[in-house]
């Protein structure tokens, strides 16, 4: 009742066609993800520069909500133990090229405030780069 031969094994493995299909579905995700992974580092630097300025932002606020008046410099707030330091602006790779927007001087000012002050306070800062972002804004603008 035997025949003298084996039954067959089931193919083990793959055929070289449907490896060629699966490495070109993979060459095609990749294709399309690619775009967008080319800007992440840029992204994450735009998030750095959004967290540091709202940062920045708030301590200016809280020196003037303490002190009565706006710090004269971004080392006055470190001084003052508002922030440990200066942030790097990751745009210039920098902590010297914040751009600062200063209050304006009003002349009816009393001789006992001007004495007290050191000038004029800082209101607002930016990033000193003069790049566009991804949306096309320039980031001195932010």
């Amino acid at each position: 009742m035997r025949s003298g031969r084996r039954p067959t094994p089931l193919a083990a493995g793959f055929t070289l066609l449907e490896l060629f299909v699966v490495i070109a579905i993979i060459g095609i995700l990749a294709t399309i993800a690619m775009p967008a992974l080319k800007d992440m580092p840029r992204r994450a630097q735009e998030a750095v520069l959004q967290t540091d300025l709202g940062t920045l932002r708030q301590v200016i606020d809280m020196y003037k909500g303490d002190k009565g008046r706006y710090p004269s410099s971004l080392a006055a707030l470190v001084e003052a133990g508002y922030i440990r330091k200066i942030p790097v602006d990751p745009m210039t790779k920098s902590s010297e090229t914040w751009v600062l927007e200063f209050e304006e001087e009003e002349e009816g000012a009393a001789e006992s405030d001007s004495a007290e002050s050191d000038g004029p306070g800082i209101v607002d800062v930016h990033s000193g780069s003069e790049r566009l972002s991804l949306a096309g804004t320039p980031y001195s603008e932010w």
